[in-house]
């Protein structure tokens, strides 16, 4: 399922935005949701992922469950091409176009580096566990963490052993991540023996991050709201009698106003979800054939 190549525009700090075009929705990676806080992640067919929220008010915990079957929208990394390539969002963003296992449908997407993340993302904050687990949402601020789609390898398993030397070498391409509003986190895509490799030699490892923007529509409709609004602001300013630090407000208004304007194209939408088929009964089936404890009382 090869999309036609949509628009690209550069965004701040060397990202780049892809305008998606001629990829309906739903996407082939894409999230499900139930009745009862049931939700799945599902990558054509193959069920990657159940969780089941629980809780009250703001505070919910996700218990989780994966299964294999993950497929890397990305090709194989050869180490030859991590030595020679450097600019590895423009190539991760070429081959997300390409891919027939990604997440992208219609719309605009931001892929960028991220060379750093808050304190305890990698290290309490990644979940090594496999399969099972538990992310505690919005609570604090959110989970905030990182989920890999498959059993990560150990430190010195053999692709992993070359990966670090990769690390130490400073030529380690990137982890894919994709930005889940609702989780609060990134889910890996890609690179999960790199993200192993780079931990393993006491490093942070880099990422591309792949999360989805507004709309043009939605950005520019909001830049008329705000430049409304501004526009009175400036008007009351100016109504008032002249004062020493009236010329400072005006500056700051104008600056404020023109950094919330060029802020919105690269605003983050929420990640969508699409309605499982079968609902709630169709996803106990999957919980109850995945692992039967997982959950209890699956179909109360």
């Amino acid at each position: 399922m090869n999309a036609t190549r949509g628009t690209r525009e550069f965004a701040p700090g060397g990202g780049l935005v892809l305008a998606v075009s001629g990829r309906s929705a739903p996407p082939p990676l894409r999230f499900e949701t139930a009745d009862a806080g049931r939700l799945l992640l599902r990558q054509g067919e193959r069920p990657l992922l159940l969780g089941r929220a629980d809780g009250t008010g703001c505070c919910k915990d996700l218990a989780m469950h994966r299964l294999d079957g993950h497929r890397s929208p990305l090709p194989p990394l050869r180490s030859g091409a991590m030595r020679d390539r450097t600019d590895w969002t423009h190539q991760y963003a070429r081959w997300l176009e390409e891919a027939e296992d990604s997440p992208l449908y219609d719309g605009r997407w931001l892929v960028s580096r991220r060379a750093s993340f808050a304190p305890g993302i990698w290290t309490e904050d990644f979940v090594r566990d496999w399969p099972g687990g538990s992310l505690e949402l919005y609570c604090g601020g959110g989970w905030h963490g990182v989920l890999p789609l498959r059993r990560l390898s150990a430190p010195d398993a053999p692709r992993v052993k070359a990966y670090r030397k990769h690390a130490r070498d400073g030529t380690l391409a990137p982890v894919l991540l994709w930005w889940v509003t609702f989780l609060d986190g990134w889910l890996i895509l890609d690179g999960h023996d790199r993200a192993v490799a780079a931990l393993a030699e006491g490093a942070e490892p880099v990422g591309v991050e792949l999360r989805k923007v507004a709309d043009e529509e939605r950005w520019r409709r909001e830049a008329d709201e705000i430049t409304a609004a501004h526009e009175q602001r400036m008007e009351r300013l100016d109504s008032r009698a002249p004062h020493p630090n009236l010329m400072h407000q005006r500056v700051a208004l104008e600056r404020g106003h023109a950094d919330a304007l060029a802020s919105l194209p690269y605003d983050t939408s929420p990640t969508d979800s699409w309605s499982l088929p079968g609902g709630a009964p169709a996803w106990d089936d999957l919980a109850v054939g995945a692992k039967p404890q997982m959950f209890q009382c699956p179909r109360d």
